[in-house]
């Protein structure tokens, strides 16, 4: 009896998985079959004719791989500066003793409550006195601060055993050698995870970069691929969208991959209770 439920269980996965990676697959194979094709490919599993028309065509009428460095300029720069920030405030919130501590730390939870459209007015106008507008200042800056990562690690400093740093402080070790040497190689886990949703949100950001930037030079990937959409008068090519929908997937499931170890690493620890 037993076996069976294990067999029912790997089959439900089974089909749980195949059911959310159709809709991929499908993409990708359509990126290849030619525009004019798109629509007469019936109930076909795999579609035909295969060609790499429709990658050469977006590369021919659109500075894609502009839209693509910037996004990845931007979305490494702000996984990198939010991962450091929280860390460090973490940490902080964590382990130090200052005034004011918890009303600081209160104050972060209420921001994660607040929308994010609500901040978009009061950030352009600051973004345009400083004259940051159209630039990478304004597309990077916002995203450095998140209470969420904050919260995040907090939490994971928390849970680690206090006894491992104050080994290190009676070994001569400070608080800034001791965070850089004890609690930040013990933190991957969570440090991957919060880089993983960091570096996807950032990419896929949409409303902000269009808010912010003016010129073609400028734009994101996401932006570019909505007015390269937008464009369209009379026929939408659908397979140069299907082709740059599968270049912006790529980064995405490239860093999911890289991360993927201590991502379940992380939520396996979550999950244990001692």
């Amino acid at each position: 009896m037993k076996n069976w439920r294990i067999v029912i269980g790997y089959v439900c996965l089974i089909l749980i998985a195949i059911s959310m990676l159709y809709p991929f697959f499908a993409m990708l194979n359509l990126s290849l079959v030619p525009n004019g094709e798109i629509f007469n490919q019936g109930g076909k599993l795999i579609y035909s004719p295969i060609t790499l028309d429709n990658y050469v065509s977006i590369f021919n009428k659109i500075p894609l791989w502009k839209y693509f460095i910037n996004s990845l300029f931007v979305a490494v720069v702000t996984t990198v500066g939010q991962v450091v920030i929280s860390a460090l405030a973490g940490y902080a919130f964590a382990r130090m003793t200052f005034k004011w501590r918890d009303g600081l730390f209160l104050l972060v939870l209420i921001t994660m409550l607040v929308p994010p459209q609500v901040n978009i007015i009061p950030l352009f106008f600051l973004m345009r006195q400083f004259h940051w507008i159209n630039t990478y200042q304004a597309l990077i800056l916002p995203g450095l601060f998140g209470g969420f990562g904050i919260f995040m690690m907090r939490q994971y400093f928390l849970g680690l055993p206090k006894d491992l740093e104050e080994s290190a402080k009676i070994d001569g070790c400070n608080i800034f050698s001791t965070f850089f040497k004890i609690a930040l190689p013990l933190a991957i886990p969570a440090i991957a995870t919060l880089s993983i949703f960091t570096f996807v949100t950032t990419w896929n950001s949409f409303m902000w970069p269009l808010i912010v930037t003016n010129t073609e030079s400028m734009r994101t990937l996401p932006v570019g691929l909505a007015i390269f959409k937008g464009s369209f008068r009379e026929v939408t090519l659908w397979g140069d969208l299907l082709a740059c929908s599968v270049i912006c997937t790529i980064p995405v499931i490239m860093v999911f991959l890289l991360g993927k170890k201590y991502f379940i690493n992380d939520i396996l620890q979550g999950g244990v209770k001692e």
